[in-house]
């Protein structure tokens, strides 16, 4: 899987801990610093696609309130999964790692052809970060244990929505360290 990257989206301390909480979040993170440390073995590029706000501007506050504001410790990544030096950082404003970033340059410089996509939360921003990454073409995984949402609901309803729309595949990490 040479051709493989591994976006990490919003794993960052205001989702984990912070003014957006999730307290579903902790069940993920042991099995992501797993997959991370796999990637980097096999020199895979690791990939963060962060919201990183501006004060009173940016869209997404509207309704979410601030969050993950640039600059502050609530946009950092969790101390858990800290980026390695040979890591990439892709801060976003909208719910997509696509959307008006520099994403989709960046993994076409790398090669990558197949996506893993993991993070918060399944409904919303690694949802729309795997729409983009259909529609550019890539093929699509989504670890079952690497993704959560603030509700048990939300977190099946973003996974088989990911799976009939997108035909993302949804092995778990182990299964998927495996494959790597």
């Amino acid at each position: 899987m040479k051709d493989t990257a591994i976006i990490v989206v919003d794993m960052l301390n205001d989702f984990v801990t912070g003014s957006l909480a999730c307290e579903r979040a902790q069940r993920i993170i042991s099995p992501l610093a797993e997959l991370l440390a796999a990637a980097r073995e096999r020199e895979l590029p690791v990939i963060y696609s962060n919201d990183s706000h501006l004060p009173g501007i940016d869209h997404e506050l509207k309704l979410w309130g601030e969050h993950a504001m640039i600059g502050t410790p609530g946009a950092d990544i969790i101390p858990e999964l800290e980026p390695s030096e040979r890591d990439y950082i892709v801060p976003k404003r909208r719910y997509s790692g696509f959307f008006q970033t520099g994403l989709e340059l960046l993994l076409r410089e790398l090669g990558a052809k197949t996506l893993i996509i993991c993070g918060l939360h399944a409904h919303m921003c690694v949802r729309h970060t795997t729409a983009d990454a259909y529609q550019w073409g890539y093929r699509i995984i989504v670890p079952t244990d690497g993704v959560d949402s603030f509700t048990e609901e939300d977190y099946l309803a973003g996974l088989d929505y990911l799976r009939s729309v997108y035909g993302a595949q949804t092995p778990t990490i182990a299964e998927l360290i495996k494959e790597l």
